[in-house]
């Protein structure tokens, strides 16, 4: 069973995506912003994130190119889920390294959807 972490300033979100993803048999865990998905990426690295990108403490481009720069982690995938929609962010999004970017309001079907398409095909 895979693993995902949740990244999202947003109680309301998380506890919506959890409850999407727990649903397709993810194991879900949750982070407040990106500092504290750095501290718990160290203990225990997810097989994949999804983050927000406007967050206090580290921001989601702050949190992604940390993993992507990190020898353990820079094969984790990662989605931005934002409501940041314009060209330009999807552009910088992809920049930082995600791996896929998804607008909010998101449709639970094409985040699930692009999950299991990052799982089953890791970065190198």
């Amino acid at each position: 069973m895979s693993t995902v972490l949740v990244v999202d300033d947003s109680p309301v979100i998380r506890e919506l995506m959890v409850e999407h993803l727990q649903s397709t048999g993810l194991t879900v865990k949750v982070a407040v912003n990106g500092a504290d998905a750095q501290t718990k990426i160290s203990a225990s690295p997810p097989d994949l994130v999804i983050t927000d990108i406007i967050m206090p403490e580290m921001n989601g481009y702050e949190l992604c190119r940390w993993i992507k720069s990190e020898a353990q982690t820079q094969s984790i995938p990662v989605i931005m889920c934002t409501s940041k929609d314009e060209e330009f962010d999807v552009y910088w999004g992809n920049k930082q390294g995600a791996d896929a970017y998804v607008t909010k309001p998101f449709k639970p079907n094409e985040l699930i959807r692009t999950i299991k398409q990052l799982l089953k095909n890791p970065v190198s």
